[in-house]
């Protein structure tokens, strides 16, 4: 008898622990912890409903568990073989039977409904201020915001974190894996709709704070939009597994003021029209390598070395490509390896910082072939002429 208590004690207590154990680590939880489990509500008033609905249906299941769970143990005990050695002979009850259905469905309603509505809002892109398309690439992300009235302006955001602290030689900094060199800039309470989609494999375009979470697929355009309320910095993660760096492509959004970020995007778009002025640019062979150093830092040394000695990717010292005959170099350059980890950059970087960084490998590393491209020889290899 002693040992059927304990036994039935310890039924009855785990689910308590449980339920205990969820409210110290989610929804009581002190905002910032590390080893808070409970969602966050974010900034935007979609986020706020994600939120609320969830902890309702938190909730609801709660109060389900503890019922269900108390009539179960209550017949465990109340009706335990010493107290009832016979067994009752009812086969069943026809109320029962109608309550048991009908409760459950009942429950499901009151879920569904306001499920629906944040659904239905979660879906609703129309009436965007601002459209920004999102591209996944293996691994960066690339932006292009949409302007009806003129030039896009697009660029490439690419993982900050010093190289030092992926390999443990430096202490790792706060905001380790989470930095990038091109955050997203967008405006406060203004509506914007993202346009994700990928270049290569499976990716996923996941910011909490904005409650946006979209799959980015190769040949597909998906919808998501966001309105924050508040400024700040916030950072998300690509979400699917893309390869090797899937780790290694963050995602860094910046809500400004709208003055701000206006003064951003003419930033923006003069940069866009210099380079538009270089493309008619011939350059110097100082200007090109110069130039061509900061594309190789930015783009390349992570595969082919610091100092093109090769790693992931082969070695540009005295490579037979950057040794080799012009048009071969930026064949590989532009249109990338198929099946290598050398992608195509003839769609990631533009005409100048494209002949600046094979301008730059032909003549660095102990390569010194002493020639040069312009950016109109990219632009008409691209053309095919």
């Amino acid at each position: 008898m002693y040992l059927q208590a304990r036994r039935l004690l310890k039924l009855a207590l785990s689910p308590v622990l449980m339920l205990l154990s969820l409210f110290s680590t989610g929804a009581w939880a002190e905002e910032g912890a590390r080893w808070q489990t409970n969602m966050t509500p974010g900034i935007t008033e979609v986020g706020h409903q994600i939120y609320d609905l969830h902890m309702w249906v938190f909730y609801v299941c709660v109060v389900t568990g503890i019922l269900v769970f108390g009539v179960m143990f209550y017949s465990v005990f109340a009706y335990r073989k010493d107290r009832h050695p016979e067994p009752a002979t009812f086969h069943e009850n026809t109320k029962v039977e109608i309550v048991w259905t009908i409760v459950p469905f009942l429950i499901l309603l009151i879920m569904v409904v306001p499920a629906t509505k944040t659904l239905i809002e979660i879906y609703d892109t129309d009436d965007a201020e601002l459209d920004i398309l999102i591209t996944g690439y293996q691994w960066k992300w690339k932006y292009e915001y949409i302007n009806p009235n003129g030039d896009n302006v697009s660029f490439f955001s690419n993982l900050l974190t010093d190289g030092a602290e992926i390999a443990n030689t430096e202490e790792k900094g706060s905001n380790y894996l989470l930095e990038v060199d091109e955050p997203v800039v967008i405006p406060v309470n203004k509506k914007v709709r993202f346009l994700v989609t990928a270049n290569d494999v499976l990716h996923a375009w996941w910011v909490p704070a904005l409650a946006v979470k979209r799959d980015a697929i190769p040949g597909f355009i998906n919808e998501a939009w966001t309105k924050a309320t508040e400024t700040g910095v916030y950072r998300g993660q690509c979400a699917e597994l893309c390869g090797r760096n899937h780790g290694f492509m963050p995602i860094v959004v910046n809500v400004v003021e709208e003055q701000e970020y206006n003064a951003w995007m003419a930033e923006k778009q003069a940069a866009a029209a210099e380079i538009k002025e270089l493309m008619a640019k011939d350059f110097s062979l100082d200007e090109l390598v110069a130039r061509g150093k900061n594309v190789y830092t930015s783009s390349c040394s992570a595969c082919h070395g610091a100092s093109g000695e090769g790693g992931v990717g082969k070695a540009i010292a005295g490579s037979p490509i950057a040794t080799g005959p012009l048009k071969g170099h930026m064949e590989v350059v532009v249109h990338g390896v198929p099946g290598t980890a050398m992608p195509a950059f003839g769609s990631q970087l533009n005409e100048v910082d494209l002949a600046a960084v094979i301008t730059y490998q032909r003549n660095s590393f102990g390569n010194n072939m002493g020639d040069m491209l312009q950016p109109v020889d990219i632009y008409k290899f691209k053309k095919g002429q």
